[in-house]
């Protein structure tokens, strides 16, 4: 008896030890894992991983960049959608932090009110937002390197795409002091104009010259300087060919570029109106075919699909398909020039195509070539005199191409030259060759260039971007679209390294239900076929009323006839048939929606421990047959 009594106290003391050591074990584990940077990114886009481009800017990197997150996180009031970005942008900086080899350093500061960190907040200009009925919050991102600094004043969920951009473009721009330079080549007074008229400069000049040094290059140029970092080039009228061959080598030295060219520029004033109608045409051609490129200068897009509502009277107005409001869709939403643009404004613009030409050893031009922003599909490309005819004239012939037109694209490459039999020779005995011995020609590309290509160069004029008021006496600006915006974002992009240049748009990390989507989307469209059954009833309906009141006497004419009386009850009953029809769409909506959250309800609750089961039974089969082995 004893002895059963110290084999069965040996046994507990043994189990409870195991348990002990067990336990021991686990903690051990969870802080060895604590400390081991071990991450599995298993999202769709690698919406928790750093791109390439922003590893290679780490690498380069010579300033420590600190990151200081002022965020209210102590705040009660912090609405939740807030509180779930706070902790996504935390742990994305977490991400730059871990990477960079420990030149970004990131702080969380939480500004309590009436502490010195709100009074840290403040100096930097973070701008709070007032919660409704509690202290306002702050969440914004204070980026400083020595003695520069960056801030952002509030960070918007709404922008979450483009974090990544954001972030990486401020830590590069950190690295270095000096203002980037923007050379500009023009035919239009962007510069202002002192003569008989004088005309303020344009304000996308006054608003780059805040963050670059922006140089106006004369049309009589013989070389465009390779050190610039942005090119810039406005509808290029009436360019000669020596100009045209410096803009040639200037992007075969590894500069990138940002052309806008115009089927119809209605900004361009010489004074004639015949000037004014044959303001078409660029000296571009050779280069863009060099560039892999093409756009026929006497046509324009007509867009049906986004048109602008134009007023064409006092009292009057028209949707002119000449004139493209760009929205939605348009925008290619993986790229970060454009994917937070909203609307955009083109007056005329040309349809830019790829050049599928083959070079000397039979393949097709290897220039990788993007689409920023297109048309709908109810399109089509119509002569671009007809802007002068009004919106009926291009109506009258209007048949849709059903199919999108380029209205800005990007094409990059190490490009070669368009002018392979040399530099061209001047028409005037006044103007000098080229000292080939001065400047040599390049005939290959040194590296790759980017070019970003806009097809029409009045998205730049004041009118098309800017509505200027008056406010007690100050003159108000306020920009109505994001003609200036895709400006800022591309020439941000264009004077970057090339990783920024190759850098993309994230996907976001808050996904929609994509299978509840695709059934209110099924039940729109059923819905929609019933509204249109029922409104081809009524139409229906009316005709035959009509008709039989005309079939009627003059007498009869203030009395229903009994035809007429069976019309309207026929249809009155289709119209309660049509209307428990509709009912009963909503209904299955509903019960479609409900029957998948049973279903996933059921798996997140029974799966699992159903694997677990499934997976102990099978374990103890497996030790019952070991056991009775002999």
């Amino acid at each position: 008896m004893k002895k059963r009594k110290n084999t069965v106290f040996k046994n507990a003391l043994l189990s409870v030890t195991g348990l002990i050591i067990l336990f021991l074990i686990l903690v051990l584990v969870n802080i060895i894992a604590s400390y081991a940077n071990v991450r599995w990114d298993a999202t769709e886009d690698k919406s928790y991983s750093l791109s390439k481009g922003t590893h290679a800017i780490f690498g380069s990197m010579t300033q420590p960049v600190t990151v200081k997150f002022f965020y209210s996180r102590s705040n009660p009031d912090i609405p939740a959608n807030i509180k779930l970005y706070a902790r996504r942008v935390k742990d994305f900086l977490m991400e730059y932090e871990r990477e960079s080899n420990g030149m970004i350093k990131l702080e969380m500061i939480d500004p309590r009110p009436d502490s010195d960190e709100e009074e840290w907040a403040r100096k930097y200009g973070l701008q709070p937002v007032q919660a409704s009925g509690g202290d306002p919050i702050t969440c914004g991102l204070v980026f400083t390197a020595a003695d520069q600094e960056e801030v952002l004043e509030w960070l918007d969920p709404s922008k979450e795409q483009l974090l990544e951009y954001d972030f990486t473009s401020i830590i590069q721009g950190l690295q270095s002091s000096e203002k980037k330079t923007v050379g500009v080549i023009t035919s239009l007074p962007v510069f202002g104009s002192g003569a008989r008229a004088p005309s303020p400069q344009w304000v996308f000049v006054t608003e780059m010259k805040k963050i670059y040094d922006v140089q106006e290059i004369k049309p009589s140029v013989r070389l465009i300087d390779p050190s610039l970092d942005l090119l810039m080039v406005v509808f290029p009228k009436n360019m000669s060919p020596q100009l045209e061959y410096a803009i040639d080598q200037y992007v075969l030295s590894g500069g990138n570029a940002l052309i806008f060219v115009d089927p119809l520029c209605v900004s361009y004033r010489s004074g004639r109106q015949q000037d004014f109608m044959r303001s078409s045409g660029t000296a571009l051609d050779k280069v863009f075919k060099a560039w892999g490129v093409r756009m026929d200068t006497a046509k324009a897009i007509a867009d049906y699909g986004q048109p602008t509502q134009v007023r064409t009277s006092e009292t009057a107005t028209e949707e002119n398909p000449l004139m493209i409001s760009a929205r939605g869709e348009a925008f290619n939403r993986e790229d970060v020039v454009t994917a937070g643009l909203e609307s955009m404004l083109f007056p005329v613009a040309g349809a830019i195509e790829r050049l599928e030409e083959k070079n000397a050893a039979g393949s097709i031009k290897d220039y990788a070539f993007e689409t920023l922003v297109d048309s709908s599909e109810n399109a089509a490309v119509v002569d671009a005199f007809k802007a002068f005819l009004g919106a009926d004239a291009v109506k009258k012939d209007f048949v849709s191409a059903k199919k999108r037109f380029n209205v800005i694209v990007r094409v990059r490459g190490t490009f070669k030259t368009a002018f392979p039999d040399g530099p061209p020779k001047p028409k005037s005995a006044d103007i000098p060759p080229v000292d080939l011995t001065q400047y040599p020609q390049l005939k290959d590309g040194k590296k790759p260039a980017t070019l970003v290509i806009v097809s029409d160069a009045d998205m730049l004029a004041d009118n098309f971007y800017v509505r200027r008021s008056n406010f007690f006496g100050m003159a108000v600006s306020e920009m109505y679209n994001d003609n200036l915006n895709f400006l800022s974002n591309s020439s941000e992009i264009l004077t970057g390294s090339d990783e920024l240049v190759g850098l993309r748009s994230r996907g976001k990390i808050e996904r929609p239900f994509t299978v509840v989507l695709e059934l209110k989307k099924r039940a729109r469209a059923q819905w929609l076929d019933k509204e249109k059954e029922l409104v081809r009833r009524i139409e229906e309906t009316n005709r035959k009323l009509t008709q039989l009141e005309s079939e009627k006497d003059a007498s009869q004419k203030m009395i229903i006839s009994p035809k007429q009386e069976a019309e309207v009850a026929r249809f009155k009953e289709q119209r309660q048939q049509i209307s428990r029809e509709l009912k009963q769409v909503r209904k299955n909506l509903r019960a479609d929606i409900e029957t998948l959250g049973a279903t996933l309800k059921g798996f997140n609750i029974f799966l699992m421990p159903l694997l677990v089961s499934i997976v102990g039974i099978c374990f103890a089969v497996y030790r019952q047959r070991k056991l009775r082995r002999p």
